[in-house]
């Protein structure tokens, strides 16, 4: 199959969840997720991310969400997040996936190894040669362990497969949206509204998971220029970003939708539920958020 030379990742891009009840990853709540964020306006779902504690879920458990996703014939599309540290372990498990014909796959440089930048670029060409479907660069040091430089991700860049790289930095974003030859998808919540109004494209913000709506119709002003009408909406939303970070994701958010009746508050161990106290906090918070009255609506 022929693929674009440069693929496009626009818009917002939700770093889904994946639901569990009972120590199984349920499927009918993944489903009902799906279809809430697809009517939501998100572009796209990326799944088995941090946020989807990708790590922790076998690749059956994989296929079986992603089959009961794609069953919706007005499905979103689907990256889907593949990594490990065993270039060749990764390659295959592309492979194997490959035949659901992602959107694309969303890949971090091997963590814990540390290797240098010749390493991650040697590792991501692997990839990119066991699959045509286009590839995400993600460059999050905290959770990969390494830092990608920007020429080493704009060297990437030049083979067909990469065209965006999900990155939290606010300086590299900046960098890489003034240079052009890359795609920045912002993975830093709180730098979302700046992403956008400096032209950016996409995002992957897990803090989406709670009214996606206004997640979007801020992108939607900031893209339109109307910067003020922006960042009213967005500053209602900055102590609830701050809440869902302050314990490890994606507890906080799992606490938050289960409190909204979509999903069972559950994780995969060594992962734990987010503590009593940051409940009672997100509940407030939850409260206090401003009724969504749609300005592009009354506009």
């Amino acid at each position: 199959m022929d693929m674009p030379a440069k693929p496009v990742f626009e818009g917002i891009w939700l770093p889904m969840v994946t639901p569990m009840r009972g120590g199984h990853v349920d499927l009918d709540a993944a489903q009902a997720l799906a279809r809430y964020y697809r009517n939501a306006g998100m572009a796209g779902l990326v799944l088995f991310g941090s946020t989807g504690e990708g790590n922790l879920v076998g690749t059956p458990e994989k296929i079986d969400m992603i089959e009961a996703i794609a069953s919706d014939a007005h499905a979103l599309p689907l990256v889907l997040g593949v990594g490990g540290v065993d270039t060749r372990g990764v390659a295959a498990a592309v492979r194997r996936l490959d035949r659901y014909a992602p959107a694309g796959y969303l890949v971090p440089p091997p963590y814990y190894l540390g290797p240098s930048q010749a390493g991650i670029a040697w590792h991501y060409r692997q990839i990119a040669w066991a699959t045509e479907r286009p590839i995400i660069l993600y460059n999050i040091p905290k959770r990969a362990g390494v830092a990608m430089t920007v020429e080493t991700m704009e060297a990437l860049a030049a083979m067909p497969n990469f065209g965006a790289v999900k990155e939290c930095n606010p300086s590299v974003l900046a960098a890489l949206n003034a240079r052009g030859r890359l795609d920045a998808l912002c993975g830093e919540d709180l730098a979302l509204l700046d992403h956008f109004l400096a032209g950016g494209r996409g995002a992957i913000p897990a803090a989406a998971h709670l009214y996606p709506e206004r997640f979007v119709e801020i992108m939607q002003l900031a893209r339109d220029g109307q910067a003020h009408a922006a960042r009213e909406l967005f500053e209602p939303l900055v102590p609830l970003i701050r809440l869902l970070f302050s314990e490890p994701n994606p507890a906080p958010i799992k606490r938050a939708l289960a409190m909204q009746g979509l999903i069972a508050d559950e994780l995969r161990m060594p992962m734990t539920p987010a503590s009593r106290e940051l409940g009672s906090r997100l509940q407030r918070a939850m409260k206090r958020m401003p009724d969504p009255v749609s300005r592009l609506q009354t506009a």
